[in-house]
């Protein structure tokens, strides 16, 4: 099993041009994310929604040329949850809002075994670099095309 996280300031350290982000802000780019992934995580080349319910959403997608079945299940302005239903591995990723406004942090984390291939064996430990430098990516990706999407509200607002 494979266990990773990252947190970062979402407010720390902007260059003049960023904008500051909200967690509402901050929210409904993860909604986006987890409905269309593929600007957010490098190495996705599918995200497709199959399912939608209140709460929840089936999404099927392909990582590094892998198909996979996730369930997303969403916890307003808290955090996301994509569970792996299917695919070349189990396990979990949570993407959570932390903090107050003054001081707001998104953390991304994930529990993930690869199918078929033994705890620390190099064929684990080549799929851990893989997945862990991509989904730490991930993170910021998804700051970078929230602020994007703020700065495009803000541009048009005026």
């Amino acid at each position: 099993m494979i266990y990773v996280f990252r947190e970062v300031a979402v407010n720390l350290d902007l260059a003049p041009s960023q904008p500051t982000l909200s967690r509402g802000e901050i929210w409904r780019g993860l909604v986006m994310k987890a409905e269309n992934a593929l600007p957010f995580v490098p190495g996705l080349a599918k995200c497709e929604v199959v399912e939608r319910s209140p709460g929840s959403l089936v999404r099927d997608i392909v990582f590094r040329g892998e198909e996979a079945r996730e369930k997303v299940t969403f916890h307003p302005e808290e955090k996301v949850v994509f569970v792996r239903l299917s695919g070349n591995m189990d396990g979990f990723i949570v993407n959570e809002i932390l903090g107050e406004d003054g001081d707001l942090r998104l953390r991304f984390s994930f529990a993930l075994q690869l199918l078929g291939a033994p705890s620390d064996s190099a064929r684990e430990r080549e799929f851990r670099e893989v997945v862990e430098r991509d989904y730490v990516k991930a993170v910021d990706a998804t700051l970078d095309a929230i602020r994007k999407m703020v700065s495009s509200e803000q541009r048009s607002a005026r």
